[in-house]
């Protein structure tokens, strides 16, 4: 049964039975050759990607198992000529839809315009460098960061809901500090971390140790409580653990309360604050075949939507509910005092030891001693 908006919004969120947030590549063509692309994008789309009436189809899906989130992504969605009707869609049902387009050529005033008066509320646009040539570095493109900025100036221009999303790895951690200064011109609402996961083309060298992915996440949350937009991280549920202790320390965060639900310093009316949002956990990811996974960096297919409806393989899979058990968990993440509200980067843990179950390595915290 469908759970109309105003319902959902009023009730209590259940992570076990409802998934937040739903991101759903649909495809994996892209024009882009970024050097973190944990799709390993290709210039043309696959021909078993689900068609436009399964697209309608998994998009009432989503709705039915009571999400409140649609986000669709690729690769570069643009590469696809019907994501209006899935905007479309997804807004007459109630969802908030969101998309993730590539900064290329096909980003136009005028389809952008359709997705708005199809019901795109907010677009992800990605900076992965404050300068031209970090930037076009990452996305293995001349001419990336300039047209990234005709985006953001075109997204602005429309009134939409800017996000601006970054991978931070060796490549350019040191480039945040100029980074956050463009999502401040820019006029993001929303500036989302992510954290490197060597899955795809990313590379284990390209990752930070435990202490440098510590010393960030500090910076983070010290930016945080004088940012003029709300700051998440994804990959990097430890931005939780941050968080509160610095509010515990008596940090107010712009004088704001503190929510930390899904790794995001979020407004007081969030259903999901206070619940710990990880892969598998108030998140999903469907690939552009179809196949369920707890999210895009952990690519562990749980059931195809071909099969077998969303809410039943997000409710039902081991996997799934392997994810949302934090007494699963190995290691030092199964005995950490935030273990609920934390859990570790599961796709991290996974990439690196093999066992989406086992401690994260790049968590610095010693549960132990209670420090860092």
């Amino acid at each position: 049964m469908r759970i109309p908006a105003a319902d959902a919004a009023s009730s209590p969120f259940d992570f076990d039975r409802s998934p937040f947030t739903v991101a759903w590549e649909v495809t994996r063509a892209c024009a882009l050759r970024c050097v973190h692309c944990r799709a390993v994008a290709q210039p043309r789309r696959h021909p078993a990607e689900l068609t436009t009436e399964e697209g309608l189809r998994l998009v009432e899906q989503v709705a039915d198992a009571g999400a409140r989130v649609l986000v669709i992504t690729g690769g570069d969605p643009f590469m696809r000529p019907d994501i209006e009707e899935f905007v479309r869609h997804g807004r007459e049902l109630g969802l908030r839809v969101a998309l993730s387009p590539s900064a290329t050529g096909r980003v136009t005033r005028e389809r952008m315009t359709r997705l708005a008066e199809a019901g795109v509320e907010a677009v992800h646009v990605s900076v992965d460098g404050s300068t031209a040539p970090v930037h076009d570095a990452f996305r293995g493109v001349r001419g990336s960061f300039a047209r990234t900025e005709r985006v953001l100036a075109l997204v602005r221009s429309l009134g939409l809901s800017l996000q601006v999303g970054t991978t931070v790895c060796r490549r350019n951690v040191r480039d945040l500090a100029g980074i956050a200064d463009l999502v401040r011109a820019a006029g993001a609402q929303v500036w989302s971390v992510f954290f490197l996961v060597p899955t795809g083309r990313a590379q284990v060298d390209d990752l930070l140790s435990a202490e440098e992915h510590e010393a960030v996440l500090t910076w983070l949350a010290e930016f945080a409580q004088s940012a003029p937009f709300y700051v998440r991280t994804t990959a990097a549920p430890q931005f939780r653990r941050v968080v509160l202790e610095r509010a515990a320390a008596g940090a107010t965060f712009g004088g704001a309360a503190i929510r930390t639900g899904s790794a995001y310093v979020r407004r007081p009316s969030d259903p999901t604050a206070g619940i710990g949002v990880n892969d598998g956990k108030g998140f999903c990811f469907v690939d552009h075949l179809g196949n369920v996974c707890p999210s895009g960096f952990l690519q562990l297919a749980a059931g195809n939507v071909r099969q077998q409806p969303l809410a039943a393989i997000y409710r039902t899979s081991p996997l799934f509910r392997a994810l949302r058990d934090p007494d699963r968990l190995g290691g030092k993440c199964g005995r950490c005092q935030y273990r609920a509200v934390c859990g570790g980067s599961r796709a991290r843990a996974f990439a690196l030891t093999g066992d989406y179950l086992a401690a994260d390595p790049t968590c610095a915290y010693d549960p132990e001693a209670g420090s860092r």
